[in-house]
């Protein structure tokens, strides 16, 4: 039986056991997510300490996820990924024998929350970086469609099924129902046969790993973009899960059941926003899509605010769905697509930093503006501030410029270096100084230019720390290009981290140099005087 578009990469053994994994893993977090909030409520009316439950689950991800991201990129994922449930499911084991005892206080239920969040912190960077092993880069866009539909389906059925199991049996069985998914995510990771990707270069340290990812996601244009996006897209649709608790209990008078159903809309909404994604995605680009996700999911959020009956909340929420998962997928593509294999997991964690941290700040102030201003104020308010910053953000690009057609120009190679000095260099750890020399005809200076600023970003994707162009004041057609790297180990391995785009944009400038040969390149250990 032929698979619809939106299941094809359900074909590929690997990726269908890590997605029934995360399928079941998810399903128990929502389910625990839905239990702690609900229990919140219960421990104290506070608006500002129900948001905190959302706050304790996102603010690891803000502030572990780049350390994570470089850990998974440093080692074995399959071991990394289980030793991350190993943890999330003791701490789950944890909370539900507190729960069940009584012994269980409002900040005590925050701080096990928290504890569960850095689990999920450490985990998201590596489970991300994990699809474009087990999938070909064709399938790789709707891949990442059906995680987030897999997600979102959790997100229908966990929250549903959660709020009648704490209805019938407390929060506490929700706590329990997580620990045991988790148990049985390890099992299917025990499974999993992953090939190990072979290395770039020596093996990196943590620092110079976050170092390479943070200069890496700098000098990316598309990956800049996306994360700016990101933060804009989430950050305002935080309000939701901070607020849903109490706008179900006080503005809407219904119980925990529909604290579930409602969530559950938004799952059913993103779960069939995902079947029309490949739709869409054949007749606009990402930034439509994600612009025109934004506009929607903030004008559920203004609906969402004035809702007094069940019925219109339902609406709301099953809308908000669909723009949510086209609008997060969307991005997470982008962010997938636009970055190689040696810093995925990395860039990810950045990507996850900054549009985690734009969901913790909104649910602070959702909390915040809700119980100083009120519920309907608070949703509203995100939904019209948050429909403007999509408006101001719509013109930054999600998808690379076409890479240039190959230059036959040779690309510089500088002369071997000395043994002696190179193995007092190696194990100083001193900073490499690289230099290309290059002569460029007066008529092409303003094409040198131009070609330039693309490799500027090129060195600083795969390591420079600095960058300069300098003109011969004396010969105007001299140009010399600088920049260093941390340690000769950095320096090697700059060749293997370009991307054939990258080899593209140096061979550009390459070509208009002007000489009997390729430009010079020289490479300068850096001796601090005496």
């Amino acid at each position: 039986m032929r698979l619809p578009a939106a299941l094809l990469p359900l074909r590929h053994p690997a990726f269908r056991l890590l997605w029934l994994a995360n399928l079941c893993a998810n399903t128990g977090m929502w389910m625990q997510n839905t239990g702690a909030g609900w229990l919140m409520t219960s421990l104290t009316p506070s608006a500002s300490m129900v948001s905190m439950i959302q706050v304790a689950i996102l603010l690891p991800t803000f502030l572990l996820a780049l350390p994570a991201g470089a850990i998974a990129d440093l080692v074995d994922r399959r071991r990394y990924l289980l030793a991350t449930q190993a943890w999330m499911a003791a701490c789950g084991m944890l909370l539900t024998v507190l729960a069940a005892s009584g012994g269980l206080g409002a900040w005590g239920l925050v701080g096990i929350t928290f504890a569960i969040g850095i689990g999920m912190a450490m985990t998201s960077p590596a489970w991300g970086a994990t699809t474009p092993e087990v999938v070909p880069r064709a399938d790789l866009p709707q891949a990442i469609v059906l995680n987030g539909m897999g997600f979102n389906l959790t997100r229908a059925v966990g929250p549903a099924i959660a709020g009648f199991v704490v209805a019938a049996a407390g929060p506490e069985a929700t706590f329990a129902i997580n620990a045991f998914c988790l148990l049985l995510v390890i099992g299917a990771l025990a499974r999993w046969k992953r090939e190990e990707a072979p290395r770039v270069g020596p093996r990196e340290h943590l620092f110079s790993a976050m170092r390479a990812g943070v200069g890496f996601v700098r000098a990316s244009p598309v990956m800049r973009a996306t994360t700016i996006r990101g933060i804009v897209f989430f950050m305002f649709g935080a309000a939701v899960w901070g607020l849903l608790p109490l706008l179900v209990r006080v503005q809407l008078g219904l119980g925990p059941e529909w604290f579930g159903i409602l969530l559950g809309a938004m799952g059913t909404g993103a779960v069939s926003g995902g079947f029309l994604l490949p739709l869409l995605r054949a007749r606009h680009g990402r930034g439509q899509i994600v612009t025109g996700a934004a506009l929607l999911a903030n004008a559920m959020l203004i609906l969402l605010g004035q809702s007094s009956h069940w019925a219109m909340a339902f609406i709301a929420m099953f809308t908000f769905g669909m723009a949510w998962i086209a609008g997060a997928s969307t991005l997470q593509a982008s962010a997938q697509l636009s970055v190689p294999a040696w810093v995925r997991a990395r860039a990810l964690g950045i990507y996850q930093v900054a549009t985690f941290g734009g969901l913790t700040l909104g649910a602070i102030f959702g909390g915040w503006a809700a119980e100083a201003l009120g519920l309907g104020f608070a949703l509203g308010a995100a939904g019209l501030v948050g429909g403007i910053a999509a408006l101001a953000t719509h013109r930054m690009k999600l998808e690379p410029p076409p890479v240039a057609p190959p230059s036959t120009a040779p690309l510089p190679v500088p002369e071997p270096v000395d043994a002696a000095l190179l193995r007092e260099v190696a194990a100083a750890g001193q900073e490499v100084l690289e230099v290309v020399r290059y002569t460029i005809a007066p008529a092409n200076r303003a094409a040198f230019l131009a070609a330039m600023a693309e490799c500027r970003q090129v060195r600083r994707r795969v390591g420079a720390l600095d960058w300069r162009l300098a003109e011969d004041m004396a010969h105007p057609e001299r140009w010399v290009e600088i920049w260093s790297v941390a340690s000769w180990t950095d320096h090697l391995r700059e060749a293997g981290r370009l991307t054939e785009a990258d080899q593209a944009a140096l061979a550009a400038a390459a070509a208009l140099h002007r000489g009997p040969g390729p430009p010079e390149a020289v490479r300068y250990a850096s001796i601090a005087p005496r």
